[in-house]
């Protein structure tokens, strides 16, 4: 019966995020709004408060801060592989994409919060500021300047005027607001229920807290992510679907300072599941791999740091 219910539960993430890839699609084409602030921020926030919720669950409900970090990083994993597959599947679309320039930049913000992280897990950061680990405060910081990077990003100059497009579109802003509105908080509450019933599935199955964090939590989490990134890349909008995923990744590390913040019992950065020391390794080695895919000019650029990085995600599973 819990497996029936998850196949229900994960049916409806699919759908509602489809629907809110659409109506993202809708508002890149008839608002003067970059395509950085839309998938980076709008579509990101939406897609990864089931990561935020989970977490907060994990550590001060569960008591379970080592869920919450598996969690996580599990998460950006499976959201790099997902990006590069669809990437390499429709290179020609993605070449012929203009991607914003603040998806590169927090790509780099992405790098430095994993090599915090690292230092971390070595305890060269792992110290405390009012209660409130050192290293959440720099993923704090980082991600400020990340928020700033897509906020301030006008590389789109978009240059079909929207009164133009807006004609061909059937349907009025404030009514795709209203669906994007109403679909978002459809998503949120089945995104959060699918978690639940993953958490229940991996007691079942008696998994170690990161590993089940990393492989069900994890994935259960980016399907949001997943499935709106896989429909804006059918209709070619690799910007948004970029933004989405990137977004999504910097948004989730926020998420471990708001953990951090809340749980007042110890530390969140354990590492003491091999599982979770994988998945922080796979990747720090992944996300500098995105560099070069987002920059490359060239289709084996493209093709070699995709297949690194689907590579990085099946090494940590095979590990």
């Amino acid at each position: 019966m819990i497996y029936l219910s998850y196949a229900i539960v994960a049916s409806i993430v699919v759908f509602l995020s489809i629907k809110a890839a659409k109506y993202v699609d809708l508002l890149d084409k008839i608002t003067s709004l970059s395509g950085a602030f839309i998938g980076g921020i709008l579509l990101s926030t939406v897609t990864s408060l089931p990561e935020l919720l989970t977490s907060i669950s994990a550590t001060v409900w569960l008591d379970n801060p080592g869920l919450s970090l598996g969690n996580i990083l599990g998460s950006n994993l499976f959201n790099l592989a997902i990006l590069s597959a669809l990437i390499l599947f429709g290179i020609n679309s993605f070449k012929k994409s203009k991607i914003s320039k603040s998806h590169f930049m927090i790509t780099i913000f992405l790098c430095l919060i994993y090599i915090v992280i690292v230092l971390n897990m070595f305890n060269i950061l792992n110290f405390e500021v009012l209660t409130i680990n050192f290293t959440s405060l720099l993923i704090l910081i980082l991600y400020g300047f990340g928020l700033k990077e897509m906020v301030n990003d006008n590389s789109d100059n978009k240059s079909i005027e929207v009164n133009e497009v807006a004609a061909s579109i059937d349907l009025t802003l404030k009514q795709i607001i209203i669906r994007f509105i109403f679909t978002s908080v459809g998503l949120v509450v089945f995104s959060v229920l699918i978690t639940y019933i993953t958490d229940i599935i991996s007691t079942r199955l008696n998994l170690g807290t990161g590993f089940a964090g990393a492989l069900f939590l994890g994935i259960a989490t980016s399907l949001p992510e997943v499935t709106s990134c896989i429909s804006l890349a059918k209709i070619g909008n690799f910007n948004i679907a970029v933004g989405n995923i990137l977004g999504s990744n910097i948004f989730n590390f926020l998420v471990l300072f708001i953990a951090d913040v809340i749980y007042m019992k110890g530390n969140i950065y354990l590492f003491n599941d091999p599982k979770t020391v994988n998945l922080l390794i796979c990747g720090a080695i992944g996300t500098p791999l995105m560099l070069f895919l987002l920059k490359g000019k060239k289709n084996f650029t493209h093709i070699i740091s995709s297949i690194g990085i689907i590579t990085c995600y099946l090494l940590f599973l095979i590990l």
